[in-house]
């Protein structure tokens, strides 16, 4: 009995190299930067062979962009599919919106992948180019339809939809750039709530955006 489950365990554990091989990246590049990070290193940590990791991810770039598909890009087909069944008020989806970003990125290790991308852009801009193109774009798209339902239903006022849209990316990169810079240095009376600043935020452009009496 053991000699025969022996195969389905290896299998198992070979099916599952991939997104172990994918958590190891994301923990090192996040720790350490895109240029820093290893391949060995990642491979160890996943506990496979350098040979074992390229059989998956040819390149570095190759396990970066899978990483960033995985935590981030993946998940824009699951958001818009929510966008587009959402059934409450346009303030409550601009609400709705700020918070399960931060709860789905903010609050996990794929926090620190923007952080990454702005520090390393210059020396790597075939990393910026691949992150515009597969986060920053859709991104901006999806926020951008929030905005317009509010307007096509009367909730807010016409707005230049391209320029707008930054008020809202704004404060999530901030919390971002402060959640993985100055957080982990500042003393308890400066810690910011990231729950209590994205609900300032959003009743601060919520008065800006609606439409007046």
């Amino acid at each position: 009995m053991n000699s025969a489950l022996s195969p389905t365990k290896r299998e198992r554990r070979k099916e599952a190299r991939p997104g172990e091989l994918l958590d190891a990246a994301l923990a090192l590049f996040v720790e350490k930067g895109f240029a820093a990070t290893r391949v060995e290193e990642v491979a160890a940590h996943a506990g496979v062979s350098k040979g074992t990791l390229f059989l998956y991810f040819p390149s570095k770039e190759d396990l970066f962009k899978a990483v960033v598909r995985e935590n981030i890009a993946g998940r824009f087909g699951e958001w818009n599919d929510e966008l587009a069944a959402f059934q409450g008020s346009s303030a409550e989806l601009l609400q709705y919106t700020m918070n399960a970003w931060w709860e789905r990125i903010g609050m996990t290790a794929a926090s620190g992948i923007t952080k990454l991308v702005m520090s390393e852009a210059g020396t790597f801009p075939e990393i910026a180019s691949f992150y515009q193109h597969e986060v920053i774009d859709p991104g901006k798209e999806l926020l951008k339809r929030v905005l317009q339902r509010g307007i096509d239903r009367g909730d807010f006022r016409p707005m230049d939809l391209d320029s707008a849209v930054y008020s809202l990316i704004a404060p999530m990169i901030f919390l971002l750039m402060w959640k993985h810079s100055m957080a982990p240095c500042c003393p308890p009376s400066d810690r910011l709530d990231p729950q209590a600043f994205l609900d300032t935020q959003v009743g601060l452009l919520l008065d800006g955006m609606r439409v007046r009496p």
